[in-house]
């Protein structure tokens, strides 16, 4: 996607940095230490993340700081809704997969989309991470990052909450369900 598709206008810009610093205020839990005023000027100076969070949000992601990374200076934006997000469900692993099936394909894939929102798909160990912070993912699940092996023999895993535990299953990448999207994550 060309950068000119990834700016915000002002009134944009304004609305999401309403929106972010009203969660990150909710929910301390989840950045203890950290300040929305730095924050708030990592975002200022980087626009295109900007665009990428406010992607996350309008497709359901309810984005929000859960680190910050003192070695690269960056903060760390997860996904935070509930439910996986509602604008990315129902969604292949990857384009091999998208491309292997010839009827009854989704519109997407939730790598190509990651990569589109500039976010990147969150791991396993990240999704682990995540639900330290709450419970997430208790009716819905979320495609994570496949190793290469298990991709290379046509699987892809995924992860969800069920009976207060984290489970990680696999499925085949062409796989698609109603309930099951991905969560990204984006470094600013």
């Amino acid at each position: 996607m060309d950068n000119e598709k990834r700016k915000l206008s002002p009134e944009q810009r304004e609305e999401i940095l309403g929106v972010l610093k009203a969660r990150f205020e909710k929910n301390m839990n989840r950045h203890k230490g950290l300040e929305w005023i730095k924050v708030q000027a990592k975002l200022e100076t980087n626009t295109e993340k900007l665009w990428s969070l406010n992607e996350m949000e309008i497709t359901g992601g309810e984005p929000d700081v859960v680190g910050h990374d003192i070695k690269t200076d960056e903060y760390i934006f997860y996904d935070c809704s509930v439910e996986s997000p509602k604008g990315r469900r129902s969604f292949f692993y990857d384009r091999e997969a998208l491309e292997s099936r010839k009827a009854h394909k989704p519109e997407n894939n939730a790598l190509d989309m990651a990569a589109d929102m500039g976010i990147e798909i969150l791991t396993e160990e990240q999704y682990r991470e995540l639900q330290k912070l709450g419970n997430f993912d208790n009716k819905t699940s979320s495609w994570v990052k496949t190793p290469s092996n298990i991709r290379k023999l046509g699987g892809a895993i995924f992860c969800d909450r069920r009976y207060d535990t984290v489970f990680v299953y696999h499925n085949g990448a062409e796989s698609y369900y109603a309930a099951r999207g991905f969560r990204g994550s984006l470094r600013v």
